[in-house]
């Protein structure tokens, strides 16, 4: 099953920026932005960050709001201050034997960057990569970088958790098929009416230099309040700001 899988992931494998390099930087920064993110989406985002940050040691070395204001858009911002965090550790230490000691790093990002960038003999698994575990019952014991690659791959077009494209599946030989869907969850609010979605304007509106949006007062006050906790922006008397960004 394997064989017929890399056989598969090697002509049918997307031309994603961050698989041209084994260089641990782009890669790093690339699965970070991935996180809970397609890749069609961090794309433009990923070539932007990397111009203005080519290596650990200029990220390191911006404020905190120049590098908000590069990721703004792309969502989930407290990832942007965690990869500033982390590229200072990078930059101090050098890139650490137990990836996890980075900030923001969890299970699955360290194993994709060690395999990606050094070559380790370790399995990645996301949302994606277990779901396709699951339903084959794959044997991924002897993981290398092209396997971990073609699992995501298989798991983010065609192995997908709603309408799967089981008859181009290189693995449909001796699998269950997916699992019954379960029910969509009823009520569940527009994002445009989620703090989430007030944060990302505040934070995108901060970095532009506008003014703050124009939302009710209480959605407003909880997220500022929750991007001050997250340390997102900074506080003093009315003005608001991003960390380390200059007083207009």
């Amino acid at each position: 099953m394997i064989d017929a899988l890399l056989r598969w992931y090697d002509g049918a494998a997307r031309d994603l920026p961050w698989r041209r390099t084994r260089d641990p930087w782009p890669i790093f920064v690339s699965e970070v932005m991935l996180q809970q993110t397609q890749a069609a989406r961090v794309m433009p985002y990923y070539e932007r960050f990397l111009e203005r940050f080519p290596e650990p040691a200029a990220c390191a070395a911006a404020p905190a709001a120049e590098v908000l204001r590069l990721w703004s858009g792309l969502g989930y911002n407290r990832r942007a201050l965690a990869l500033h965090r982390a590229a200072g550790a990078i930059v101090a230490g050098g890139w650490p034997d137990d990836l996890q000691a980075l900030p923001g790093v969890g299970p699955y990002t360290a194993a994709a960057v060690a395999s990606f960038a050094f070559g380790a003999p370790v399995l990645a698994v996301d949302t994606n990569v277990r779901r396709v575990l699951r339903r084959t019952k794959l044997a991924a014991d002897a993981p290398t970088p092209a396997l971990n690659q073609a699992l995501t791959e298989l798991g983010a077009t065609v192995c997908t958790a709603r309408s799967p494209r089981c008859g181009d599946c290189p693995l449909r030989d001796g699998c269950d098929g997916p699992e019954e869907a379960a029910p969509p969850a009823g009520g569940r609010p527009r994002f445009e009416d989620t703090d989430r979605y007030v944060r990302g304007r505040v934070v995108a509106a901060l970095a532009a230099g506008e003014a703050l949006p124009a939302v009710a007062p209480e959605r407003l006050r909880r997220a500022l309040h929750g991007l001050e906790r997250d340390g997102l922006i900074e506080r003093s008397g009315t003005r608001v700001r991003l960390p380390g960004q200059a007083v207009r």
